[in-house]
């Protein structure tokens, strides 16, 4: 039987994703499982550029407002959410730029016959809720940097799982990964490629309609509701700005200013992470209005 097909469209912030899977729904009759880790979170709607209710209304989006800000969320959280609907979606297309998600859900890792150990994972358990999930990930970081540098901290099940390994074989956890695509799904994965100062300036416009569109208020309101300065969903972009700005930290032009920079650190960050998956397809950007028909006429990975 011939592989279900998942759309993805990867690639940095502010690179014109959203965009393109709407348009590609529209015309290929798709629904939008979205890949981004912070708009999971309930409230925060404009520092993510979550699609608007228009858009919703236009196509039917998935994974959007799981859980309160205050609330912690991992990648194993939204993989778990996520990867039924790849299944139960007639034709999905994932669009986000956190890459964490894209490799959790469209690679299955294969750990040997490396059996579980109820006692050392109880172990690390504890460590983490007695000293935090950082302090976890920061002892498999001291063992095991590889490992760890594939892994989310707050991804807590996988951090217990690498050193479970660790402890049971003396080998890091990647040296047994045969990471592979699920069975009976195909993921053929887009990117626009754009010039660094082109995507900077989009950045920095993007920035700009956010503050216009009311960033501020949707930030100070998120602060007169409690949510604590340290939550990892206030550690998102313009958000961990705006909450110093109104600590008195540094002034509202200075904390936009910051955003902007911090912004373009990420997506740099970003592109490192998406060049190194062969997957990717990078489109042009001055092919950017055909993105959908590029996309639609593309032949599967192998394939001329």
């Amino acid at each position: 039987m011939k592989d279900k097909v998942i759309y993805v469209l990867a690639g940095p912030t502010a690179s014109g994703k959203s965009d393109i899977a709407l348009r590609l729904a529209e015309k290929a009759g798709g629904e939008i499982l979205c890949m981004d880790s912070m708009q999971v979170y309930r409230g925060m709607d404009i520092g993510t550029a979550k699609p608007t209710a228009e858009d919703r209304h236009r196509v039917p989006h998935h994974l959007l407002d799981l859980c309160s800000p205050e609330d912690p969320f991992s990648v194993s959280d939204w993989s778990e959410c996520c990867r039924p609907l790849l299944r139960s979606v007639r034709l999905p297309i994932l669009a986000g730029g956190t890459g964490l998600y894209l490799d959790a859900v469209s690679y299955e890792q294969d750990f040997g016959a490396v059996a579980a150990d109820a006692e050392i994972r109880a172990r690390y358990h504890t460590v983490a809720d007695s000293r935090g999930n950082t302090a976890l990930y920061e002892l498999l970081r001291s063992r095991d940097p590889v490992a760890a540098s594939r892994l989310h901290p707050n991804d807590v099940r996988r951090v217990v799982r690498a050193l479970e390994v660790l402890d049971l074989t003396g080998r890091s956890i990647t040296s047994f990964n045969d990471r592979h695509e699920p069975a009976g799904l195909e993921f053929r994965i887009f990117a626009v490629d754009w010039p660094r100062d082109l995507l900077y300036r989009r950045i920095d416009e993007r920035v700009d309609r956010m503050m216009a569109d009311g960033l501020e208020k949707e930030v100070f309101s998120l602060r007169q509701r409690g949510v604590p300065r340290d939550a990892t969903a206030i550690q998102g972009l313009g958000y961990k700005e705006l909450y110093d700005y109104f600590d008195s930290v540094h002034s509202l032009s200075e904390a936009v200013r910051s955003i902007k920079v911090r912004t373009r650190h990420y997506a740099k960050r970003q592109l490192t992470w998406f060049r190194r998956d062969t997957r990717i397809r990078w489109i042009p950007s001055e092919e950017i209005k055909n993105a959908p028909e590029i996309i639609l006429a593309a032949a599967p990975d192998g394939e001329n």
